[in-house]
């Protein structure tokens, strides 16, 4: 996959290096383990909401990508709002056990800290 990102390109004015632009770098993207290989932990969170209760879930390996449709499918089943960074899905509310069923459905290895 080339580096195409115009963004970069906007700040070189000129080179005299007839390669400029042309080199193939592959960036390493972490790969998924397997659900079954997953091992997930699901805690609660109340520091710094407010007293609102968070539930969170770390120990997910894989792409940002991956992460982030998980934790769509975890919100959408829950039915309450969340968000997905930094290697861990917060979703809003107590859905300490809920979660740990979707995740169980689906494969993982989840487990109630």
């Amino acid at each position: 996959m080339k580096n195409n990102d115009w963004k970069q390109q906007l700040s070189i004015v000129y080179s005299t290096n007839p390669d400029f632009g042309k080199e193939d770098t592959e960036e390493e993207q972490e790969t998924a383990l397997p659900p079954s290989e997953q091992r997930l932990k699901i805690l609660l969170d109340k520091k710094n909401r407010k007293g609102k209760e968070a539930t969170i879930i770390t120990g997910f390996i894989g792409s940002d990508n991956d992460l982030k449709e998980l934790a769509r499918k975890l919100k959408t089943k829950c039915g309450t709002g969340g968000s997905a960074r930094g290697g861990e899905i917060l979703i809003q509310g107590d859905m300490r056990q809920k979660v740990k069923e979707i995740l169980e459905a689906e494969g993982y290895n989840a487990r109630i800290i």
